[in-house]
This record gives structure tokens, C-alpha cells and sequence, in this order.
């Protein structure tokens, strides 16, 4: 289920992607930022993450396995479900790499047997939105423009979160900072 428009969770994330996307990351584009706002806000739930199962209903949690299980000559029983696994593949690649890039880097060393080493997280969730953008007819022709956007500006996405990953150690560091320099963040 969603998390509300009014949760305090949403909220400090609006502010924060929001403030990085229009400050120093220069993403000058409100639907981008309400939209990677949206994915860092669903996926603090680790079953958002995580959300993709293969169809013996496990869960997939590798990039190269969600590859694979959004290809219709392989896995996917439709060009639906190509699209919806790979607008996750896009949205988990940004979040990762934007939030957890130290996590990436690691990749070949803390899943050894993983072939999530052998993926370039930024070219799969660049290409990812493309495809997804691809889908331009019918119920998805709305949404295409922006998916267009996000694989256009995938790299500057991952910077800003970058930046609000910064904030977050920041406030973690000095947990009642925010409340006497930026009540704002709240409200």
C-alpha cells in the first residue's frame, strides 16, 4: 500500500529530492523529482524493493535476473510485463545508485556468485526507462514522455540523490540539527 500524501516519511523526502533536484543537481524538472520522490518514499519498505517475483512466484532480487524476467523471448509472458519489470529495473538502479552507490561498488565482492557483477547499474536503468518510454500507446502514452526524460537525465537523477544521501548522513549525524537550522523540512 502507498504511503500517504501527508506521512511525515513522504513529506521529508518531497523536501529533500526536491531542494537537490532544483539546487546544486540543476534537474529543473518538477515530474522528475515528484516521481524519484515517490521511489525513495515506496522503497524504504524493503518489500517495494524487492517487489518483482519470477513464475515460480520467487522473489527476484538481482538486476541480471530482473533483466531476464522482463525479456518476453525468455521470461515474460507479455509486453506488459516487460514494461512494469522494467520500469522497476529503472527505479531500483536509480535508487541504488543514487542512495547506496558505495553498495554497487561492491557488487563482485559481497555477492560472489551473483551476475550482478557483470551489470553496469546506470546503462540497465538508463536503458531500462527507454524501453519503458518505448511503451508510448494506448494507456502508457502519458507516461512515456517522462520516462523519456528519466533515461535522458539518468546520470544527473543519480547525482542528486547523491546529494540527498549527503543530507540524510547529515541530519543522522546530528539528528536534532534539522529541528533548530531547518524546521521547514518538516512542515
Amino acid at each position: 500500500m502507498p504511503i500517504a500524501r501527508e506521512h511525515p516519511l513522504r513529506q521529508m523526502f518531497d523536501e529533500l529530492v526536491r531542494r537537490r533536484f532544483f539546487g546544486e543537481a540543476q534537474v529543473y524538472d518538477s515530474d522528475i523529482a515528484e516521481y524519484v520522490s515517490s521511489i525513495v518514499t515506496e522503497f524504504a519498505h524493503v518489500d517495494t524493493v524487492y517487489r518483482i517475483r519470477n513464475l515460480r512466484g520467487e522473489r527476484v532480487t538481482g538486476v541480471a535476473e530482473m533483466l531476464i524476467e522482463s525479456n518476453p523471448l525468455l521470461d515474460a509472458p507479455s509486453f506488459d510485463r516487460e514494461r512494469e519489470v522494467r520500469k522497476h529495473v529503472g527505479d531500483f538502479t536509480l535508487f541504488f545508485t543514487g542512495l547506496f552507490p558505495e553498495a554497487v561498488a561492491k557488487l563482485p565482492t559481497l555477492r560472489t556468485f551473483s551476475c550482478d557483477k557483470f551489470v553496469d547499474y546506470m546503462r540497465a536503468g538508463k536503458e531500462s526507462y527507454n524501453v519503458v518510454a518505448a511503451f508510448n500507446l494506448c494507456e502508457y502514452a502519458d507516461e512515456a514522455p517522462l520516462f523519456r526524460r528519466m533515461s535522458d537525465r539518468f546520470e544527473e537523477c543519480v547525482f542528486a540523490l547523491n546529494l540527498v544521501k549527503k543530507d540524510l548522513e547529515q541530519q543522522q549525524s546530528n539528528p536534532l540539527g534539522h529541528w533548530k537550522n531547518g524546521y521547514e523540512l518538516w512542515n
